[in-house]
């Protein structure tokens, strides 16, 4: 749980601007219906002309309270599933215990050994679900406060956001999105069984010899491939968390709510496909890619060599 959140920690200063950037492409269309999109440079430009340096990172403190817990969590669940079903410390008693019959004549294997590939994925989206379901409501006040329109009266700062999201729009506000997110498990179902094959791969059956820049070439190669595999969730997901629908009390409309044939993740994609094209799906990819590159690499790092360091202190090689 340290090394986890210590990883998030980092990486979430390192490369909250892009964060801002990737966000305000994905919901360009939904906070402020131009006819045509901005591109990268000229988002960078926008951001820097009216917030300053200080707009590229709008939302850093949600962003830092929702990766501590994340990574905290998933890393926890992650490797807390490996080590229950078959990879546990060696010269554990229970491990002895914990085997089944094997295929082949040698008897008995651990299942880890038996069925690497579906251990990490059950591993990884167990871990997935868990982490998105306990921090949605901070997603969502993250994506509010890097995407609200400057017309609009600016959130102090995280609780002042979240106590406005409430008494505006009522507490399922804060898990708004949580449907596309969890889908997006599948993102760490390919990540996480790719980033173990890479690592076996390169350090031929002894992770503990990898290098750090081994680490880094794994994270990223494997972080990378997830993203472009499920990226559509992720604009979807930032659609849905800035629709607002305030509270209707009696006698009064919102009349600022959204249409509701735009309210569920199915018409919010028939929305944008038929409005937007295809490519909208994709919008933020490449800052996304650009970001996933240090993001993942310095997360990943900084989770090996803490992990190395307390197994170093515990007695653990």
């Amino acid at each position: 749980m340290i090394a986890g959140a210590g990883g998030g920690l980092v990486a979430s200063i390192a490369t909250c601007p892009l964060d801002v950037i990737k966000t305000k492409l994905q919901a360009q269309r939904a906070v402020n219906p131009q006819e045509g999109y901005l591109g990268v440079v000229a988002t960078v430009k926008d951001i820097v002309k009216h917030d300053g340096l200080r707009g590229l990172y709008r939302g850093l403190g949600p962003t830092i309270l929702g990766y501590l817990p994340t990574w905290a969590i998933y890393f926890a669940v992650y490797d807390g599933i490996k080590r229950h079903f078959g990879e546990r410390p060696p010269g554990d008693v229970e491990s002895i215990r914990r085997v089944y019959p094997a295929a082949q004549a040698k008897g008995y294997q651990p299942l880890a050994r038996e069925h690497p590939w579906t251990l990490h994925i059950l591993s990884a989206m167990a871990a997935g679900a868990t982490s998105t379901i306990c921090t949605n409501p901070l997603w969502v006040i993250k994506t509010r406060f890097m995407t609200q329109p400057r017309n609009e009266v600016r959130y102090k700062h995280t609780l002042d956001a979240a106590l406005t999201i409430y008494r505006t729009e009522g507490g399922r506000a804060f898990f708004r999105g949580l449907l596309p997110s969890l889908l997006g498990i599948t993102h760490v179902a390919v990540q996480f069984p790719l980033y173990e094959h890479l690592k076996r791969a390169a350090s031929r059956g002894h992770p503990e010899t990898l290098t750090p820049g081994q680490i880094l070439a794994c994270s990223a190669v494997a972080k990378m491939t997830a993203s472009i595999a499920t990226y559509p969730h992720e604009v979807v997901r930032t659609r849905l968390q800035t629709q607002k629908r305030p509270l209707v009390t009696a006698g009064t409309e919102a009349v600022d709510a959204p249409p509701r044939s735009h309210a569920g993740i199915v018409r919010t994609v028939k929305h944008m496909l038929a409005h937007e094209g295809w490519r909208a799906l994709y919008r933020g990819l490449s800052v996304n890619l650009v970001r996933t590159v240090p993001n993942s690499a310095v997360t990943m790092l900084t989770y090996e060599m803490i992990v190395r360091y307390l197994n170093a202190r515990s007695g653990y090689s």
